[in-house]
């Protein structure tokens, strides 16, 4: 499947080139990304941070990438990385880290949730993670935004959706305020707020059946 990839700003300096055609197998945004910091390894660092627009629309990880299409690696524009984001790919903590840190704020607060092993003493094959991707997003940054103003701190939220296996990351979480306090309480109530008020449903799957979690017995 050909391609014409074009890079900006960090992403250029990161591939070391402004453009180049590409023949890859057919695939999505998602699979795209892996076959990109494959050939340019240097955009492991920032292609976490960057969007994706296939023939000038932006695209989400799930959405297929057509034949001859042109894709823009995009990175954060002047006003920062995008804080609150849902996305189909392996996630990094310091991506949301780096969305939160700043002059004055001597305090990071992290928050990482790992797929378990077990449940109930059940082994865990997987999980499935699902959402209404539009609605979880806005969701997600109105969560921040609301526990923002409430405790003073700078929140960024990443959730990944898809199938993911024991000790992978389903959701990461930084809050970063000028003092300890405000930035350990943020982070708690971001990710209580976000388990009950975003929807994103995760099913999961045992040797022996499933359940999604909620509506199981």
């Amino acid at each position: 499947m050909p391609l014409t990839v074009l890079y900006f700003a960090g992403a250029r300096e990161a591939a070391g080139l402004a453009r180049e055609a590409l023949d890859l197998p057919a695939g999505t945004v998602a699979d795209l990304r892996r076959a990109l910091t494959a050939r340019h390894p240097a955009l492991a660092r920032v292609l976490p941070r960057c969007r994706l627009a296939v023939n000038q629309e932006m695209a989400s990880d799930a959405e297929p990438v057509p034949d001859g299409a042109e894709v823009a690696v995009i990175p954060p524009v002047s006003g920062g990385a995008p804080r609150c984001r849902v996305v189909e790919r392996p996630l990094a903590l310091d991506e949301a880290v780096e969305a939160v840190r700043g002059p004055g704020r001597g305090a990071v607060v992290t928050f990482e949730g790992d797929v378990r092993g077990e449940t109930q003493g059940r082994p865990v094959v997987r999980l499935e993670y699902e959402a209404y991707l539009p609605m979880a997003e806005r969701t997600l940054q109105r969560v921040a935004d609301e526990v923002e103003r409430e405790h003073g701190a700078a929140v960024a939220i990443v959730h990944r959706v898809g199938h993911l296996g024991p000790g992978e990351a389903a959701v990461v979480i930084a809050c970063a305020a000028p003092h300890r306090t405000p930035a350990f309480r943020a982070c708690e109530a971001a990710i209580e707020r976000l388990k009950h008020e975003v929807p994103i449903w995760k099913r999961e799957v045992f040797s022996d059946g499933s359940v999604w979690v909620g509506l199981g017995p």
